[in-house]
């Protein structure tokens, strides 16, 4: 069994022949996946919700979760009524998580500033409608880090207490009871160093694997996936971006995700079906899902 923990199968690029990539992922063991709601900015940022709508029930499909939230690329475009939407999509029963959200320095689409205040802010309703948040991290070609101002905020601005003592998400009860802050988060498509990914699971965050693990001048995310342990790990596709080899080029898909697991299981020396069971698990104990 398999899970994609973060696509993007709402966009045209699929509108061709949708049921039939989903058909593919679900006879390739990918039992569910998690449509990510940022549309193309805060006014279709429901877009996740409408396509689990679309398919749920339908056994040849996978099962499909949505998240919301407004990209750091579409920053410059949230307005209060934008996160009125957004805290009312938060309600809908297939959500279960916020973002991606973050920022971004390598395409700078919105202003630096303007994305660290949309990020802040978004942390902040994120925790009202006690919703884990799903990162987006990509730093400039230059020495200016983007791992180093987003995982400083979530220090400051979310993260309190997340885990317990065995790496299990503390349940609701501890956010009521104290105030504290544990709901977590996952840094998506991981591409920082060792050392940023030891940084996140301190700060109590699962760290995702996309298909540029498999890419050639890609040791650093291939570093940070032997030290991540297995239990504080998922694996995505990012479709439709970053197939793997051997689709490098191609236009991903989440039946892609078996190579990404393929990876990890050669770096770890285990199968990948080990890997996809293990990062399921992961999946729906970190969003309490059956």
């Amino acid at each position: 069994m398999f899970i994609d923990s973060h696509a993007h199968l709402e966009g045209n690029r699929y509108d061709a022949d949708r049921d039939e990539v989903l058909k593919r992922a679900k006879a390739a063991g990918v039992n569910a996946y998690l449509n990510i709601g940022n549309g193309d900015g805060p006014d279709t940022a429901d877009c996740g919700i409408r396509l689990a709508e679309r398919y749920a029930g339908r056994d040849e499909y996978p099962e499909i979760w949505a998240s919301i939230g407004i990209h750091p690329h579409e920053a410059h475009l949230a307005n209060d009524e934008a996160y009125a939407k957004l805290v009312e999509w938060a309600r809908h029963p297939r959500v279960i998580g916020w973002g991606e959200i973050g920022l971004d320095y390598f395409y700078d689409h919105s202003p630096r500033e303007v994305q660290k205040s949309v990020f802040q802010r978004q942390m902040e309703l994120a925790k009202a409608a006690k919703l884990p948040i799903i990162i987006h991290c990509r730093p400039s070609d230059n020495s200016e880090n983007a791992w180093d101002d987003c995982l400083a905020m979530i220090a400051e601005h979310w993260s309190a207490e997340l885990w317990s003592a065995d790496h299990r998400i503390a349940d609701h009860q501890s956010v009521e009871s104290n105030g504290s802050n544990a709901l977590g988060g996952i840094l998506h498509c991981f591409t920082g160093s060792v050392e940023h990914a030891r940084r996140g699971l301190d700060l109590g965050f699962l760290i995702s694997f996309a298909g540029n693990i498999t890419f050639p001048k890609a040791q650093n995310i291939r570093d940070a996936a032997k030290m991540v342990p297995l239990d504080r790990m998922l694996i995505e596709t990012d479709s439709p971006y970053l197939a793997p080899v051997p689709h490098r080029g191609q236009r991903n898909e989440p039946s892609f995700v078996l190579e990404t697991a393929r990876q990890i299981g050669e770096l770890r020396g285990i199968s990948a079906e080990a890997v996809g069971e293990q990062t399921s698990e992961n999946f729906r104990r970190f969003f309490r899902l059956p």
